[in-house]
């Protein structure tokens, strides 16, 4: 994640691992197995590379900054132009060495023009942009696509982070595999509670009867329930927001989810407005729902479940109530 121990960002280690994936990406251009020769023609012509991230979210909870925050979309804009910079240095390295790709001239880089200057967009004061524009004006590049930030479902499993960009879907959730099923933790979640003193199999109920939310239950200081709002509990136009600064980064595009848990055509429809104003080329990969009731929790105390249910229903109630503070959930203020 980059966090040091002092609660900081090493963005400095960040860039360095950066540049040895893209050296490492463009190596396997070359040595990979290409099912069809116009596939090999292309990928050795233009040499596009994908980099991606996983465990955003992770990172932002070691930072302790809830995922809405203005410190977290600050930080998620600084990481992806950290990315963008240790892979744009690294291909002008590689193409100092061996040329830039063969359909360079004409492009835009070519042309001193990097992807945030089509959005409009100023770089922080984090990097020397100018110097680098220097580099490869004299150089050229050896990509021409560098980052694209992918699902990462499987690796993210595998690694022990959360997927992709993405916030948590959910505190606490099954998982199945071939010898059983076993319950798991968000461990961020769990290591707070017990440092705290309220990890105990009775909060582990509230969370299962919660649906892994940990919103409703008020034992828990707010400043850890902001913490581990889940994607369903954040607001998904600061996800398109977030999905827009660091797209100014990112030369191809990004796997973007929308998570709304009841849908209507007002509230897609002014999602991909919002997102198509702000200059996203992919407005939606997924579209994430909630199905229409949950599984039948055996396993949870029926007193706990009924203060879930309750404070489930109020808050619907109050999704229904049209008022300036609750607008986006208001099919005519929301369109």
């Amino acid at each position: 994640m980059y966090v040091k121990p002092d609660g900081t960002y090493d963005f400095e280690k960040l860039k360095e691992v950066t540049v040895v994936i893209t050296r490492n990406l463009n190596k396997i251009i070359d040595v990979n197995y290409y099912p069809v020769p116009e596939a090999e023609n292309s990928n050795k012509k233009h040499r596009p590379i994908g980099i991606g991230v996983q465990g955003l979210a992770d990172c932002f909870i070691l930072m302790r900054y809830p995922f809405e925050s203005e410190e977290a979309q600050h930080l998620n804009k600084q990481i992806f132009e950290t990315i963008y910079y240790g892979a744009m240095q690294a291909s002008c390295e590689i193409a100092k060495e061996l040329g830039p790709y063969e359909t360079y001239e004409g492009c835009p880089v070519s042309k001193g023009i990097f992807q945030y200057d089509m959005w409009n967009v100023t770089p922080t004061d984090l990097w020397d942009w100018a110097a680098l524009k220097e580099q490869v004006k004299q150089h050229g590049v050896r990509n021409s696509l560098l980052l694209a930030p992918m699902p990462t479902a499987s690796t993210a499993q595998i690694l022990g982070n959360n997927e992709s960009i993405e916030a948590y879907t959910s505190n606490i959730y099954t998982r199945r595999v071939l010898s059983g099923e076993f319950q798991v933790v968000n461990h961020h979640l769990m290591t707070d509670l017990t440092e705290l003193g309220l990890w105990n199999e009775e909060m582990k109920n509230m969370i299962i009867a919660n649906n892994g939310s940990v919103q409703n239950i008020e034992v828990i200081p707010e400043n850890i329930r902001n913490l581990y709002k889940t994607t369903w509990e954040i607001s998904q136009k600061t996800v398109i927001k977030m999905a827009a600064d660091r797209g100014a980064f990112i030369d191809q595009s990004q796997s973007l989810n929308i998570h709304i848990g009841e849908p209507n055509y007002g509230k897609i429809t002014s999602m991909h407005f919002y997102g198509w104003k702000l200059g996203l080329k992919t407005g939606m990969y997924y579209l994430r729902t909630r199905p229409a009731s949950n599984p039948i929790q055996f396993t949870v105390d029926k007193s706990k479940l009924a203060q879930s249910t309750k404070a489930e229903k109020e808050k619907q109630l109050e999704a229904m109530v049209c008022s300036l503070e609750n607008k986006d959930e208001c099919l005519m203020c929301g369109s």
